[in-house]
């Protein structure tokens, strides 16, 4: 008797209520739900411990670019030409000047000693 309620009840539990386990992602990048992704942000912000020290480099080229902006604004007759010469602005040093190749600017980091070059062709 014990074993035929037994059977009886492994039966009745393999018809159970079941469903099919689908899985769904939660970054939305993957295709999970959207609004999930501002709360996986702000998680992902508060459990990193690096700081960004790019921003303190960049602070010169900002500068350099408000610089080069100025003197666009500054043009008449839609021609821009930055002065020739050597300038400096906090760490970085400019040298400005005309080659075969077009205008040139070299600019050097003077505490890293990093060296860039741009040429604007003719």
């Amino acid at each position: 008797m014990k074993n035929l309620i037994s059977i009886l009840f492994l039966i009745a539990a393999s018809y159970g209520f079941s469903q099919q386990l689908v899985y769904t992602p939660k970054n939305p990048a993957f295709g999970g739900d959207a609004f999930n992704y501002t709360w996986l942000l702000n998680s992902a912000d508060s459990q990193n411990s690096f700081s960004d020290t790019s921003l303190d480099v960049l602070g010169d080229f900002n500068a350099f670019n408000e610089s080069l902006n100025q003197q666009f604004l500054n043009t008449q007759n839609g021609e821009f030409l930055p002065e020739e010469g050597t300038s400096r602005n906090g760490n970085l040093e400019y040298e400005v000047y005309e080659s075969t190749e077009g205008l040139v600017i070299n600019i050097l980091d003077i505490t890293t000693g990093e060296q860039s070059q741009i040429i604007i062709p003719n």
